[in-house]
């Protein structure tokens, strides 16, 4: 199956033209991908070090660099072919929480580029095939082959949206090709067969194959949420598929640093009661 290496959509072996972003399939023929390769350093605050050959090209979130070899060039642009598509793009990626430019990095001879998360974290690998996909947590995507297609991902079920950390956009990568995401803390994975069904605290969901069901459910009564610093609501995930739940989200770390903290959960309604009653507003 041949592929555009523009957008990476699949392609008919007689089409002229992608029917994604319309390259003419004559500029885009599609030599076989050449795999990246890359080593992960680190442990919770990671960097994914990767070794380019002559000619591949990667692109990355704004500011997401951490060095590169004085060989590999470097420019920001949108992606898609026309302006319509640039500025579809653009917006999808604002709404994905993501800059309106990428950053591309090209080599002509071999070179290497670094890169790390804005926050102590993990860096997650994903191998995709052509038109296999990966759903992730809105602003996880960290860099990727130029062949890989980010997109968005609307969650199908109001309870969700409203719920979730989430909220109501996620981000789906779209092969062929090697992406890196990152997020806070730790990973676990889990690896759900049909029926089975895992509930995590909304917000931990870092990424999921998109034959897993996502919903958020309620759970918990209102005496765990008041004196047990739980949420009323938990992601409920049903396989088959791959999950990977963080152990820390951006939001946690950002309420223990904050100076003016004085103990316990933000969600638990015993501390927001005594934070009511104690104000001297």
């Amino acid at each position: 199956m041949a592929f555009c290496t523009q957008c990476g959509s699949r392609l008919q072996d007689d089409a002229r033209f992608c029917p994604n972003c319309g390259k003419p399939v004559g500029a885009v023929q599609t030599a076989v991908l050449q795999p990246l390769d890359y080593t992960i350093h680190g442990d919770n605050l990671q960097v994914v070090r990767i070794r380019l050959k002559p000619g591949q090209e990667i692109y990355a979130e704004a500011g997401k660099m951490l060095y590169k070899t004085a060989n590999v060039q470097w420019d920001s642009r949108m992606s898609g072919a026309g302006l319509g598509s640039k500025l579809l793009g653009a917006l999808k990626r604002k709404l994905a929480g993501e800059s309106l430019f990428w950053t591309y990095f090209r080599a002509d001879s071999p070179g290497e580029v670094g890169f790390a998360g804005p926050y102590p974290g993990r860096i997650q690998a994903f191998e995709l095939g052509p038109g296999q996909s990966v759903l992730v947590q809105r602003d996880a995507f960290l860099c990727a082959q130029d062949t890989v297609q980010v997109g968005i991902e609307f969650v199908k079920r109001v309870g969700a949206g409203f719920f979730a950390g989430e909220g109501f956009i996620l981000e789906r990568l779209t092969g062929p090709g090697t992406v890196f995401i990152h997020a806070g803390g730790d990973f676990v994975e889990f690896d759900l067969k049909p029926g089975e069904t895992l509930q995590v605290d909304t917000g931990c969901v870092v990424a999921f194959d998109p034959s897993v069901s996502y919903d958020v459910q309620f759970a918990g009564g209102i005496k765990t949420w008041i004196f047990g610093g739980e949420g009323l609501f938990l992601a409920t995930l049903t396989g088959p598929g791959r999950v990977i739940v963080q152990s820390m989200t951006l939001e946690k770390m950002r309420r223990e640093l904050m100076p003016a903290r004085t103990g316990g959960d933000e969600r638990s309604g015993l501390g927001s009661l005594t934070n009511l009653l104690g104000s001297e507003d």
